[in-house]
């Protein structure tokens, strides 16, 4: 009865201590208006500056109260709701470059119960009696970057930026040993190949040796050492620091290689480009937890920073029919 007279007390301005299920529609008002300030501050922190003001799991908590809220009061979502973003504007350091497709974000599972939530939903979307396949792999925690090649020749490189629109940092790229300038095989005339920039954990160590003995600037971890590394208006210093890329995805292409998602990572591989080892197909929920289970056992002895596992429907004509809800495939 106590706890009940007081959420019945309970001001607008303090409904961030309200549990979802007890908010009245003035005190959700309030807290998404407050939800989205937080959480665009803290991406203008993450994606601008390299400098994130929350962990992981506190900003996938803002996130997921968000969503929560928006669930129960449809009426109320704000036109610039978080839900409708994906990652930061650009910071005019750099020109801009509009994407032909868009670079959206992924949704996030917690636990068992939602990835089994997660293959129902699509089971049944697509009418299929048993699980479709899916490939499984890590989630690499560093910069999202676009190559556009033109030819098989490398043309541009530009980060994620707001997933519509990013920063080109063609000249820095092209300093990338992991990024071929010229793709093998018979490319299409346009290609799109995405994925991470990433620095291994005993390159961001080494780096960071050496940044304190000439007296600058040492980076909080490896994601921020690679976003940072990448955005340097001197390709020179780019090229002076061990970057890493992980090629997983592709953007505009005039002709698809292969028809399901490990077919498009085997070519990526065909051509010059790295691809995660510990990537698999699974073909049950179980082998998709069982995955996860197995990352997560080896996230310590892994020389990159993971914040997860990824997992896509393998068929890429099923992908397609999917689609897109708000700003996650």
């Amino acid at each position: 009865m106590k706890d009940h007279m007081v959420s019945n007390n309970v001001t607008d301005n303090d409904a961030a201590l309200v549990p979802v299920d007890r908010l009245t529609a003035p005190q959700a008002r309030a807290e998404l208006q407050r939800l989205a300030d937080e959480i665009r501050e803290h991406d203008r922190r993450y994606y601008q500056e390299d400098a994130p003001s929350a962990s992981d799991a506190e900003y996938d908590a803002l996130r997921r109260r968000n969503a929560e809220i928006e669930a129960r009061f449809p009426e109320l979502v704000l036109a610039d709701s978080p839900s409708y973003r994906v990652g930061a504007v650009p910071t005019g350091r750099f020109p801009k470059v509009r994407h032909r497709v868009p670079m959206l974000s992924l949704d996030n599972a917690f636990v068992d119960a939602d990835v089994t939530e997660f293959v129902d939903r699509i089971r049944r979307f697509l009418r299929l009696d048993q699980p479709p396949a899916f490939t499984a792999e890590p989630k690499i925690d560093g910069l999202s970057l676009t190559l556009r090649y033109e030819g098989g020749t490398l043309v541009s490189g530009a980060t994620r930026g707001d997933g519509a629109e990013g920063e080109d940092v063609t000249a820095n790229v092209m300093t990338l040993d992991d990024v071929p300038h010229r793709l093998g095989g018979d490319a299409p005339s346009v290609c799109e190949v995405r994925g991470e920039v990433y620095m291994t954990k005993s390159a961001f160590l080494a780096l960071n040796r050496r940044q304190a003995e000439a007296g600058r600037q040492v980076f909080a971890n490896p994601r921020n050492a690679a976003a940072g590394s990448l955005r340097q208006l001197d390709p020179s210093i780019t090229r002076s620091r061990p970057l890493g890329f992980f090629a997983y995805a592709w953007g505009e292409m005039t002709e698809r290689p292969a028809d399901t998602q490990a077919g498009m990572l085997a070519w990526f591989g065909a051509v010059g480009f790295k691809i995660n080892p510990e990537g698999r197909v699974c073909d049950s929920v179980d082998a998709l937890i069982a995955f996860h289970r197995d990352i997560a056992f080896k996230r310590g002895s892994l020389d990159y920073d993971i914040d997860g596992v990824v997992y896509k429907v393998d068929r890429i004509d099923w992908q397609e029919r999917l689609g897109f809800v708000s700003r996650t495939p």
